[in-house]
């Protein structure tokens, strides 16, 4: 595998984590129109649908002056019994210089291992999502200026959560106290559980989940409606929160759901904030996988 490639988040050196956070704090301002020293050109693989993850990916790279390609699966000689793998080595053949991916397999890419070009892992299965993980700590940290002994309450389907799954890596690399919150059902093995008003009551960062219908095996135990009022942010555990604390959330949000609908913009959210901080991050992870060193400028306001 490339050495600039990133599948997960546990594959970063603390240092390198933080590098790839100043870049992506540099290109918020410094170096709101730095260019990469090459064109690519770069093609976006995804096998599964995406709204943000894929366009704020191909924002970052347009920014970056890149030639972007995006891959439709079902136009594709996949649909001819061609393996990802063949698929990956093609676009290195053909002279692209690096591979975003998301696949709904668990670790796809170790079936990948020959391929000689830099792959992103853009959310592979209930496994990893690192690019979601860094901009979920970019967004944290624009607002506490630290993580290290923060509260951070993870609430909702914590079974099929890619996000959960990297988040609680980094999150507890840095000294964040992490617990999660959900139903019996979505619980994850190794994963602390409290109960989810003391977290919500106790916790500087309040980070919903969106239940993921389309990796449930059958129905939920329980009706979207009690779900909001047993597990969502409703009105009333919004009125719980901390003064300072804020509401996160990867998208899709189910309005009405694992959040109240009138709450997905409130003064204590950064759902949208995420989306802008995602597009910063995934430029900077980009810069990487094309072997740019990272800029000599740090944040000396944030504190690791």
């Amino acid at each position: 595998m490339h050495p600039n490639s990133l599948l997960t988040i546990d594959s970063l050196r603390r240092e390198e984590i933080i590098d790839l956070l100043n870049d992506a704090y540099c290109f918020s301002n410094l170096y709101k129109d730095w260019h990469l020293s090459t064109n690519g050109p770069i093609a976006n693989l995804f096998f599964e649908n995406s709204t943000r993850t894929h366009y704020s990916f191909a924002s970052a790279e347009l920014q970056l002056g890149l030639k972007v390609e995006d891959m439709y699966p079902e136009f594709s000689s996949l649909t001819k019994g061609e393996s990802l793998y063949d698929t990956c080595k093609t676009f290195e053949a053909i002279g692209y210089k690096a591979l975003v991916i998301r696949n709904k397999q668990d670790e796809y890419f170790k079936q990948l291992t020959n391929i000689n070009i830099p792959i992103i892992n853009a959310g592979d299965g209930c496994g990893n999502h690192p690019s979601q993980c860094l901009l979920d700590l970019y967004t944290i940290l624009e607002h506490f200026h630290r993580i290290k002994g923060l509260k951070v309450a993870i609430i909702g389907d914590i079974a099929h959560s890619r996000v959960a799954n990297s988040d609680y890596q980094a999150l507890k690399m840095f000294g964040a106290d992490v617990t999660f919150s959900g139903p019996e059902e979505f619980k994850r093995e190794g994963f602390p559980f409290t109960n989810i008003d003391e977290a919500i009551k106790s916790s500087d960062v309040v980070m919903l989940l969106r239940i993921q219908f389309e990796r449930l095996e059958g129905p939920m135990h329980i009706s979207k409606e009690e779900y909001h009022q047993k597990f969502g942010l409703t009105k009333q555990r919004y009125e719980m929160m901390k003064e300072n604390s804020i509401i996160m959330h990867p998208a899709p949000v189910n309005r009405g759901l694992e959040i109240d609908s009138d709450l997905v913009e409130a003064s204590k959210s950064k759902i949208f904030r995420q989306m802008t901080n995602g597009v910063l991050v995934r430029k900077a992870i980009i810069k990487r996988a094309f072997n740019e060193k990272p800029f000599s400028e740090k944040n000396s306001d944030w504190s690791f």
